[in-house]
C-alpha cells in the first residue's frame, strides 16, 4: 500500500469514529413537532389606557406561548395540530400592568372523511387575574407555580390535548389531565382565584380539572367523547345508521352522569360545545332516535328545550 491509500485510509477510520463517538455522547436526535394551532383574540375595549400596544404584545406572546412549545412528546404534521381559539376580555386594568379578565377557550376536531370541524370544547373562565409588562419573559414549569398567566395558557394547553385524545381513544386524554391537575395543585399556593375548590364558584379550573381527572361519577361523560365522536360523527357518511345509535347512546352516557352529578361543569362544558351540532345532525336521524334523544336532551339541557324540540320537526 502506497504513502496516499494508506493516508487516505487512515482519514477515513478517523471520520468513522469521529461520527460515532459523536453519535455516542450526543444520543438520538429525535424531532419534536407543537401540538396546538391557537389564535388569542384580546377584547380590551373596557382597559382604560391608552397604551393599546401592550394587547398586541401580549397577543403575540400568548400566542407564540402556545404554538411554539412541545407539549408532548407527539410529532405532527402542521395540519395535524389541535386549532382552537382563547378569546381574552380584559374587564378591568386597575393599575399598569394589572388585568383582570374573563377567558373563553374552544377547540375543534377534524371529522373523519369530511371537511367538517366539530367543537369539543367551549369553556368560559370568567376570573383571571394577572400582571403583564411590555416584553415579559413567559416561562412555566409544570412542577412549580410561576406566574398567573403561563399556569392558565398551560393548564388550558392539556386540558385541550386531553379532550381532543378522549375524542380519539377511550380515555385517551389521562395523561394530559393528570399534568392539568398537577397545574392546579401547584397554583394553589397562591392567592389567585379559580384554582381553588370553591363550593360557591364550580365552574372554575378547579372543578374542572377534578371532573375530568379525579371523578368516577364524571367518567362517563369521557366515555361520551370517544363515543360521539370516534364512533359516531366519524362514522356518519360511511355508516350513518351505527352513527346515529352511537351518538345517542353517548347522550345517555351523559345523562347517567348528570342524573348523579347534577349540573357539573363538565356536563355543561360537553353541551355548551355540542347542542348546536346536536339539533342539525339528528333531524336527519331515524324519527324513533331522534324521539328518544330529545328525551334525553331535555332532561340534561333543558335550557336548550326550543332547539332539541326543533329536531322532531326535521
Amino acid at each position: 500500500m502506497d504513502f496516499h491509500s494508506a493516508y487516505k485510509k487512515d482519514q477515513m477510520v478517523r471520520s468513522i469514529v469521529l461520527i460515532l463517538l459523536c453519535g455516542f455522547f450526543l444520543g438520538p436526535t429525535k424531532l419534536l413537532s407543537q401540538q396546538l394551532n391557537f389564535t388569542v383574540t384580546i377584547n380590551s375595549e373596557r382597559a382604560r389606557t391608552q397604551d393599546t400596544d401592550i394587547f398586541d404584545q401580549m397577543k403575540s406572546a400568548f400566542e407564540q406561548f402556545l404554538n411554539g412549545r412541545n407539549w408532548t412528546d407527539e410529532e405532527l404534521k402542521p395540519q395535524e395540530r389541535i386549532k382552537g381559539n382563547l378569546l381574552i376580555t380584559i374587564n378591568d386594568m386597575p393599575q399598569v400592568g394589572f388585568f383582570n379578565a374573563t377567558v373563553q377557550v374552544q377547540t375543534v376536531r377534524p371529522i373523519y372523511g369530511s371537511n367538517y370541524e366539530s367543537l369539543i370544547l367551549n369553556f368560559a373562565d370568567r376570573n383571571w387575574a394577572f400582571e403583564y409588562t411590555e416584553s415579559q419573559p413567559l416561562e412555566f414549569n409544570q412542577f412549580s407555580y410561576l406566574n398567573n398567566i403561563t399556569s392558565l395558557l398551560a393548564y388550558y394547553a392539556y386540558i385541550a390535548i386531553g379532550i381532543d385524545h378522549d375524542s380519539f381513544a377511550p380515555r385517551g386524554g389521562d395523561p394530559y389531565f393528570e399534568v392539568a391537575n398537577n397545574i392546579v395543585a401547584n397554583a394553589q399556593q397562591s392567592s389567585s382565584s379559580g384554582w381553588n375548590q370553591n363550593p360557591s364558584d364550580k365552574r372554575n379550573r378547579y372543578w374542572l380539572a377534578n371532573d375530568l381527572y379525579n371523578s368516577q361519577v364524571m367518567v362517563p361523560v369521557r366515555d361520551a367523547y370517544y363515543l360521539y365522536h370516534r364512533m359516531g360523527l366519524d362514522l356518519l357518511t360511511t355508516k350513518p345508521s351505527e352513527s346515529y345509535q352511537n351518538i345517542v347512546e353517548a347522550l345517555k352516557m351523559v345523562q347517567e352522569a348528570n342524573r348523579v352529578q347534577p349540573n357539573s361543569i363538565l356536563t355543561i362544558s360537553f353541551m355548551d360545545a355540542k347542542s348546536d351540532e346536536i339539533s342539525k345532525i339528528l333531524k336527519a336521524a331515524p324519527m324513533e332516535l331522534k324521539e328518544e334523544a330529545v328525551e334525553v336532551l331535555l332532561k340534561v339541557d333543558p335550557n336548550n328545550a326550543r332547539k332539541y324540540n326543533d329536531i322532531l320537526k326535521g
